[in-house]
């Protein structure tokens, strides 16, 4: 079959590789649908995970079917239409018995993608299967399922729920790409009072508003004041710091209100300052984490009832093998205007109606 290999920083192709194969009883062998690149991808060509080895298929979400599985699983079996998670879950240590799988220390956790092939390839093999694939309902189409892989797991629990999201908050989310603008999305399903948005780009701030931000700035043009001016003077309720960079996280610290939540979803490169010498006397709480995909459930039940903005995020659509195309595209989002690229998705042929005489 053929994949996205990770070589080195900067150096990456869809080339041949062995076709995956049934390891573990556990396991399950999926034939990936559609498949879709996350802003972590891009961390991992800079060679900010240095965990990657060369040699790697990348990529950790994907829908597809189930052809084979090994003889333990239960759940799905062949033909089987599933979701494959971000995140795996053995099951069986102290932190999955508590639902936190991201931390998962069976052997699960963040490893597609990661420690072992990933989704960006024809088949993928996805260990422990029986808590790490999602049948899905015929109702929720493939680009809509895709983005519930890691996107929207991601901003709801990672932000949202993590950040404490309440009636009446105003809530700002640093960072308007595809986890910022899931994380206005499902933000708003707690009734915030307002919800933010901060970005660099004017596209990605127009996207905001489309999402159900009340209000948009320009990092470039002192957020501090406006949102200081919509809040009394007092700062956010909740800030989501959905970028990954040094600045985007102080502007986070600066801008949240004393007994206020900061949640960072940002996979950071480079370390941030922490001013304690700001924060030690504002009884401000600060998250991180990695998604345990745990809503994975809910959130399927909400976008088969059309309550998740999921298609909206789909910009760019691409065959699997125009995957160094579709790298591009979504690499240089500040000249395409791409939010998320979904790969594989059918393309289907619209067969002319003759009328009968």
């Amino acid at each position: 079959m053929k994949g996205y290999v990770f070589h080195a920083p900067g150096r990456s192709a869809w080339e041949e590789v062995p076709d995956p194969a049934v390891e573990e009883p556990g396991d399950a062998i999926v034939r990936v649908d559609a498949v879709t690149i996350c802003g972590t991808d891009l961390h991992i060509l800079k060679g900010d995970v240095p965990e990657v080895r060369p040699g790697t298929v990348l990529g950790h979400e994907a829908v597809g079917e189930i052809v084979e599985t090994g003889g333990d699983v239960r759940t799905v079996r062949p033909g089987d239409r599933v979701l494959v998670s971000c995140i795996s879950a053995c099951g069986r240590c102290g932190y999955c018995r508590e639902g936190v799988y991201g931390q998962c220390r069976g052997g699960g956790g963040w490893i597609l993608g990661h420690l072992v092939d990933g989704t960006q390839a024809e088949y993928v093999r996805v260990p422990y299967a029986d808590l790490s694939v999602y049948p899905l309902p015929g109702a929720v189409a493939n680009e809509d399922a895709v983005l519930l892989a890691d996107v929207f797991p991601t901003a709801y629990e990672v932000g949202v729920l993590n950040g404490r999201v309440r009636p009446g908050d105003t809530v700002v989310v640093v960072g308007a790409g595809p986890v910022g603008l899931a994380a206005i999305a499902t933000a708003r399903l707690f009734g915030p009072e307002r919800v933010v948005a901060v970005d660099v780009a004017a596209s990605r701030l127009q996207a905001a508003k489309e999402f159900g931000a009340e209000a948009v700035a320009d990092a470039g043009e002192g957020p501090e004041q406006l949102i200081a001016d919509l809040t009394g003077g007092l700062g956010a309720d909740v800030v989501v710091e959905a970028v990954g960079v040094p600045e985007t996280f102080e502007l986070c610290a600066r801008v949240v209100r004393p007994g206020g939540h900061l949640a960072n979803v940002g996979v950071h490169g480079a370390p941030a300052t922490l001013h304690l010498e700001d924060l030690w006397i504002k009884n401000v709480t600060i998250t991180t984490g990695l998604v345990d995909t745990r809503s994975t459930p809910a959130l399927l039940r909400m976008a088969a009832a059309g309550r998740l903005p999921t298609r909206r995020l789909v910009t760019h659509t691409f065959p699997l093998d125009h995957m160094q195309e579709a790298y591009d595209v979504f690499g240089n989002a500040a000249e395409t205007g791409a939010l998320k690229v979904v790969l594989g998705v059918p393309q289907h042929e619209v067969v002319p109606v003759h009328p009968t005489v």
